[in-house]
């Protein structure tokens, strides 16, 4: 029993640990990195989202730092009042992910 027991405080561990690796970027550090070209600009991000779903509105979006990778993430309504959501790699633009929000 006390072996489970472990087994399930290990594993517990390690997941929050996991969901440490991703954080929000605070502002301050946005600026510092637009600037020094890591990432491109947050408005060039949030208009190649849009474009992939033209006459959305963005209802929300944020920068994180996911393994040291940064993913820029938008979340759209579009004119259908279908909400989306777009995961770019900030730094290329790339979509990684482009899909419906249930």
């Amino acid at each position: 029993m006390k072996t489970l027991t472990a087994l399930f405080a290990t594993a517990a561990l390690a997941l929050s640990a996991n969901v440490a690796l991703a954080k929000d970027v605070q502002p301050d550090e946005v600026v510092k990195l637009v600037q020094s070209k890591q990432i491109q600009s947050l408005d060039e991000l949030k208009q190649k989202a849009l474009a992939k779903h033209p006459g959305a509105t963005v209802k929300d979006s944020e920068l994180e730092n996911e393994y040291g990778r940064y993913i820029y993430k938008v979340e759209l309504r579009d004119a259908q009042n279908v909400e989306w959501d777009v995961d770019m790699d900030a730094k290329t633009g790339e979509i990684l992910k482009d899909a419906q929000d249930h």
